[in-house]
């Protein structure tokens, strides 16, 4: 499963090892050193995937991502040496599919690496599915939300945790399995991140965000996405 990686890593180092263990697993890599630079080419000629350092010179990776999620789905694997609960919870609010903190294992990362190509290929194949709960429409494959025919920009994790709940209207999802369905095994990070993502969702696609009709807190259990009493 080749692909096209590009690894924004400003220590020479690092990248150097990151750029021989992705062409040993038969990826084309370019590798680039600062923030503007890493901007430019994941823009003009976009990757399968971006390995994205947090603390870039120039601009740092999460202005990166910001400015990438407002233009495309571009996979992001961010590379941090933050390791609070607020850092990864930024990360993934701005559009980082999935972070690794420093010092790391290169195989780890590898696997990681494989994870995200696979993933975005899976999701790639996928037969046209449109979900449908009340005015929202999700579709999968076209990694899209609309609300009243007009579309609404999710980060990957939101657009994941939202098209699960939309598979199945008005069942009630623990926070455990919601959390399942966006991050990869091996990863600690706790039920709150389904929380932000709920809270960031609802702002997005409900009238009143503190009186939602769509995003349902079921309590004591979880979450559940109702048909609500806009259906059209």
């Amino acid at each position: 499963m080749s692909a096209y990686v590009l690894v924004a890593e400003d220590d020479e180092k690092q990248a150097e090892l990151i750029r021989r263990y992705l062409v040993h697993d038969g990826h084309a890599v370019t590798v680039v050193h600062d923030g503007p630079t890493a901007l430019t080419e994941a823009t003009q000629q976009p990757p399968d995937l971006l390995v994205l350092d947090w603390m870039l010179p120039g601009l740092d990776g999460l202005e990166i991502c910001r400015r990438i999620r407002n233009t495309g789905d571009l996979p992001i694997l961010m590379l941090t040496a933050r390791y609070t609960e607020d850092d990864l919870l930024l990360g993934l609010d701005l559009g980082a599919d999935d972070y690794m903190t420093k010092p790391y294992r290169p195989r780890e990362l590898m696997a990681r690496i494989r994870t995200l190509l696979r993933r975005t290929r899976q999701q790639t194949h996928t037969e046209a599915v449109l979900l449908k709960a009340g005015p929202l429409t999700v579709a999968p494959d076209g990694h899209a939300v609309y609300l009243h025919g007009r579309q609404v920009n999710c980060t990957p994790g939101e657009f994941r945790l939202l098209s699960t709940l939309a598979a199945a209207p008005e069942r009630v999802f623990t926070r455990a399995q919601l959390l399942h369905c966006i991050t990869d095994h091996g990863r600690t990070v706790t039920e709150r991140t389904v929380d932000m993502h709920i809270a960031n969702l609802r702002k997005k696609i409900e009238a009143s965000p503190r009186r939602p009709e769509l995003l349902l807190t079921v309590h004591g259990i979880g979450y559940k996405l109702s048909r609500g009493r806009r259906d059209v």
